[in-house]
């Protein structure tokens, strides 16, 4: 098994480092076993120091990422008749598909965005959005936000954390993985309460 924390650290001043965030920001887009965050801000505090370039590293991320959630919303568009089959009506498991599909349908941005901060959700979304064939510019233009968004925050999360403790890159690496978990903690809280709230103002 591919050690990517120990890659990350051995290539950090090598152009090699860009490949390494593509690949496992992509990898990481539909195999929830590739630590995408940690070794995202490992390179975030790695650019605090100035042993490696801001902007490429959010780049790479990024890009990686954007093209690993294609791969969902791919075989989801290809399989959609074999997933449906084993989702009768009536069952749990349909009528949360049915409800995430539903979702997507009347606000695409919204769930498509957030989600990407869900470790777990944006493998949801994105078959989910090919299942039900969610038109692919709408998908790919919402989805090249996302993955922005989210390499920006997980890159500075670790930028901020080299900064603060630039003599102690392990503190610094704890720092960073540590606000990359509390914004994404935060993002699931809000999802909540909004569903909470929604739910609450439905008549019953």
């Amino acid at each position: 098994m591919i050690d990517w924390l120990r890659l990350v650290e051995d290539l950090v001043t090598s152009p090699w480092l860009y490949l390494i965030l593509i690949s496992v920001s992509l990898l990481d887009s539909f195999l929830p076993a590739i630590p995408s965050e940690p070794v995202i801000v490992i390179a975030g505090v790695y650019a605090a120091s100035g042993e490696t370039m801001l902007l490429p590293v959010i780049a790479a991320t990024a890009l990686g990422a954007f093209v690993g959630d294609m791969v969902p919303y791919g075989l989801g568009r290809v399989m959609a008749d074999r997933v449906l089959k084993r989702l009768p009506p009536g069952t749990k498991r349909r009528k949360a598909h049915d409800w995430l599909g539903s979702e997507l349908e009347t606000r695409a941005a919204y769930v498509i965005i957030t989600s990407r901060f869900i470790p777990v959700g944006r493998y949801l979304v994105t078959l989910t959005a090919g299942i039900t064939r969610l038109a692919w510019p709408t998908f790919a233009g919402y989805t090249a936000i996302s993955c922005v968004a989210w390499s920006t925050y997980t890159v500075l999360a670790g930028y901020v954390g080299g900064t603060l403790f630039r003599d102690n890159t392990f503190v610094g690496i704890g720092v960073g993985i540590g606000l990359a978990i509390l914004t994404s903690v935060g993002i699931e809280g809000a999802r909540y309460l909004r569903r909470r709230l929604n739910s609450e103002r439905i008549p019953q």
